[in-house]
Order: structure tokens, then C-alpha cells, then sequence
């Protein structure tokens, strides 16, 4: 279920991306303080390749991103990324610990896998909400009404609706 959530999410914003010109993903949107729709995606992007990189170790820092300023500019390349994600997702569920230098100290803290992954998918819905408020200035771009809206709102939602 974790994993199919995640995909669904990704591909969530790869349909997104395709609708969006290249100016519309650079444009800075005042409403989200001047950021893009590329930065926050850049952002989720990153995140995900931070646990996948440091899987093998066993200790992800999510201070350890690339800023890969590309990724923010070019959709395409951007759905290649998120594609090669989705690609590497299914992985055996280990123990792993989580590095932060937080206040100049560093903080250890256990988790494992599927929490570190269930957190990119919290994560990546918390930035597709703020780019939902980004899409309001796109008029040619449809988006389904659960973009950025958490898995168990929606399933709130669909209780309340029977």
C-alpha cells in the first residue's frame, strides 16, 4: 500500500509537469514568497533521490541534497528523475538512522526504511499543496481535485460522502 501510494503521488506530479511550459514551472509565484513550481519539485525530487542514495549506508541526510538547479528548469528532466525513482522505490525495508545537524548539533535518531519513505510521501503531498497554489495561475492546467491532499483526508472524505 506505501509503495503504491508513493507511486501514485509521483505520477500525480509527472501528469502535472506535462501540462506546464517551461515558463509556467520557472515562474516565481508571489503567493509562495517569489518560489517556483520547479523549486518545489526540485525540493520533492531531492528528497526521494537522499534516501535512495544513502539506502546502502543506512544513514540519510536529507541536508545532503544536490541543488540540482536543473531539475527546478526543465520539466522534461525533471520527469526523468522522478521516473528513475519510481524505478528504485521497492526495496527490502531495513533499519536505517536519520542524521540532522540541527542548532549546529548533530541528532541520530532510529528509523527504517518504509518510515523514512512514508516521510518523502507526507512530504511530497505537503509541496504538491503549496504547488496547487501555484497551478490557480495556469488556466490550461487540470489537475484531480486530491493533488496535495493527504491519503487519509481523502479517505475522511470518502467516509463522510457515503
Amino acid at each position: 500500500m506505501l509503495l503504491s501510494s508513493v507511486q501514485n503521488s509521483l505520477n500525480e506530479l509527472t501528469d502535472l509537469l506535462q501540462q506546464l511550459s517551461q515558463t509556467e514551472y520557472s515562474q516565481a509565484c508571489a503567493e509562495l514568497s517569489n518560489a517556483t513550481i520547479g523549486e518545489h519539485t526540485r525540493h520533492i525530487i531531492e528528497m526521494f533521490q537522499c534516501l535512495e542514495n544513502q539506502y546502502e549506508s543506512g544513514c540519510v541526510n536529507y541536508d545532503k541534497r544536490a541543488r540540482n538547479t536543473r531539475i527546478q528548469t526543465d520539466t522534461e528532466f525533471a520527469i526523468q528523475n522522478i521516473i528513475a525513482i519510481q524505478e528504485n522505490l521497492d526495496r527490502e525495508n531495513k533499519d536505517m538512522e536519520l542524521l540532522q545537524i540541527i542548532d549546529g548539533e548533530e541528532i541520530r535518531i532510529s528509523t527504517n526504511y518504509h518510515r523514512e519513505l512514508l516521510y518523502n510521501l507526507e512530504h511530497c503531498i505537503h509541496h504538491q499543496a503549496l504547488i496547487k497554489v501555484a497551478i490557480l495561475q495556469c488556466e490550461s492546467v487540470s489537475i484531480d481535485p486530491n493533488f496535495g491532499v493527504a491519503r487519509s483526508t481523502i479517505e475522511y472524505r470518502n467516509q463522510c460522502a457515503q
